[in-house]
């Protein structure tokens, strides 16, 4: 399992202009069950997606095709976590000890 970390290097308005751009993207990406859960940081200075992906190669392959990416509006940071207990809700997405 991987947490992107994005950080807006673009003021509010010029992140608003790709916006549906970037929103159009994750949803391809959770079309693909990719993703998990994904939306704004608290206050609006970047975002956070949890991505359900066997391999950093293809976070990163994700990352690269999003449209803040291309417009060189976000830099983001990915880190690998095993999710060993999960809600109820997601017991699908718990990790065994193995991994």
């Amino acid at each position: 399992m991987f947490l992107v970390l994005l950080d807006y290097l673009a003021p509010a308005k010029e992140m608003d202009r790709h916006v549906d751009a970037h929103r159009a993207h994750l949803a391809e990406q959770y079309a693909a069950g990719r993703l998990l859960m994904s939306g704004p940081q608290v206050p609006r200075t970047g975002g956070v997606i949890v991505a359900c992906v066997p391999t950093r190669d293809e976070v990163e392959a994700m990352m690269q095709r999003d449209p803040f990416v291309t417009e060189g509006v976000v830099s983001y940071r990915i880190v690998e976590f095993v999710a060993r207990a999960t809600h109820p809700v997601l017991a699908g997405f718990a990790e065994t000890a193995s991994q």
